[in-house]
């Protein structure tokens, strides 16, 4: 049976970032993801999941100056040492929310900067990232970003992050499989899974290609579900949508596996 997550950067947003917790929880969510948890304190965030009864599936590394457009620091030479403190900084909040798995935000390509300056830089960073989580048995992801929303971003296919995960050869990474971002840059799902069936621990959804609810678009999202299901995939479904409206209201699709107390 799918296990989704609810993602509260983007569902939820009707109330204060730490009420949507509850929220969540009273439509039938038992996890929660969201982009960034350090404009709170973690302690709170980790009182809120164990009050509603949510499992932290995933949140990201700081991505550097978000407010002025940086979007991740993985790939960029000359940034490594922030880019490790962001490392000690996710593991801090991991360990407190018990969360076990982070995403590195590979940022955005640099003027003056060649294609292989920018992967030796992300290959030597997400090596030294996955060493310092496994130590807390912790999940380092690679997640493609499609070029229309997110232009001059690094990393955007997932023949891509194949070739990358066998370059940083750590057993504790692997890629975050966006259904909407690989639909617009590639396409072919059922056999994109079955090619990197091992090598992804976390999926996420959304239409294509409005980025709405699951309900509509050009993804047949239930015979997904089934197909992973008959696969035996154990990992979440992060719910990374915008919603055409309110949240609650557009939440018919996800009924039938709703977990209401």
């Amino acid at each position: 049976m799918p296990k989704f997550a609810a993602n509260l950067s983007m569902m939820f947003t009707e109330v204060p970032f730490l009420a949507r917790f509850k929220a969540a929880r009273a439509a039938g969510f038992t996890a929660v993801e969201y982009l960034f948890p350090y404009a709170e304190d973690k302690a709170a965030i980790a009182a809120e999941l164990k009050t509603q009864g949510l499992t932290q599936a995933l949140f990201n590394m700081p991505p550097g100056d978000w407010e002025a457009g940086e979007r991740g620091l993985a790939s960029l030479p000359g940034r490594e040492s922030e880019f490790r403190a962001g490392v000690a900084t996710a593991l801090s909040y991991a360990e407190a929310l018990g969360c076990r798995q982070l995403h590195a935000m590979a940022g955005l390509r640099q003027a003056g900067v060649s294609a292989e300056q920018h992967e030796a830089t992300y290959v030597a960073n997400i090596q030294y990232a996955a060493d310092q989580a496994a130590k807390q048995d912790v999940l380092v992801l690679l997640e493609p970003i499609n070029s229309r929303d997110m232009p001059g971003y690094f990393l955007s296919t997932q023949v891509q992050a194949e070739a990358l995960l066998e370059k940083i050869d750590r057993p504790n990474v692997r890629i975050q499989l966006d259904f909407y971002h690989c639909q617009i840059m590639e396409g072919d799902l059922t056999r994109t899974i079955d090619r990197l069936w091992g090598k992804f621990s976390h999926i996420q959804i959304a239409s294509v290609p409005e980025r709405h609810e699951p309900d509509q678009g050009e993804i047949n999202y239930p015979w997904l579900f089934d197909y992973l299901d008959a696969k035996g995939y154990d990992g979440y479904l992060g719910c990374e949508y915008r919603p055409r409206g309110n949240t609650e209201a557009g939440l018919g699709w996800f009924a039938p596996w709703a977990d209401k107390e």
